[in-house]
């Protein structure tokens, strides 16, 4: 077993042995969405002041309005009732450093871990790859605002959305722990 295993089952059972949540509903108590980022440097609950129980958080690289980030959108309100959602990316994102081709080609070259320098990324082209990359759409991010900008107004024109969900747009920095609004986003995003 491997020592990540190991930790993470030790802090699950001491989690467990001092659990008092389990009477939580399942619709969120204060009635938001966060769709965000799964780099591990952003704690949504603390950069939101979350608890257990109080938020839906979606995330995904980049933050993304994926069509499977529009769906879990789509079914915190439907079924569970959120009445405002956040777009937020982060500063400093790895999905500033590539594009579609890029990662195409590294998974041509292997399904080995990539490294990456100042001179860019770098395959070991050890134990072959795939070709499959090529055709899927990575959602990239080349400047943080227009991903933004372009993640909220996807889900606004969503048809599944209604109109009166308001969608505000934000960038964490991740040098000062702050959000900042991306006004034209939350314009785009209006109820």
């Amino acid at each position: 077993m491997s020592t990540v295993l190991n930790d993470v089952l030790l802090a699950n059972s001491q989690y467990a042995n001092n659990f008092d949540k389990g009477d939580l509903p399942m619709p969120p108590g204060r009635q938001f969405a966060i769709l965000t980022c799964m780099d591990a440097r952003l704690d949504p609950a603390k950069y939101a002041g979350l608890a257990e129980g109080d938020a839906h958080v979606i995330r995904n690289a980049g933050g993304r309005a994926s069509d499977d980030a529009i769906r879990s959108l789509v079914i915190s309100y439907k079924l569970l009732g959120t009445k405002e959602w956040f777009v937020i990316h982060h500063t400093d994102c790895g999905m500033e450093t590539f594009n579609n081709d890029i990662m195409g080609n590294l998974l041509s070259g292997s399904l080995k871990t990539s490294s990456v320098d100042a001179s860019g990324w770098h395959d070991s082209n050890v134990g072959g790859g795939t070709t499959d990359g090529k055709y899927i759409n990575w959602l990239a991010i080349s400047d943080q605002e227009k991903s933004v900008l372009e993640d909220v107004q996807r889900i606004r024109n969503n048809p599944m959305v209604p109109s009166d969900i308001p969608i505000y747009g934000y960038i964490y920095d991740c040098k000062s722990g702050k959000l900042l609004e991306v006004p034209e986003a939350t314009q785009a995003g209006k109820a």
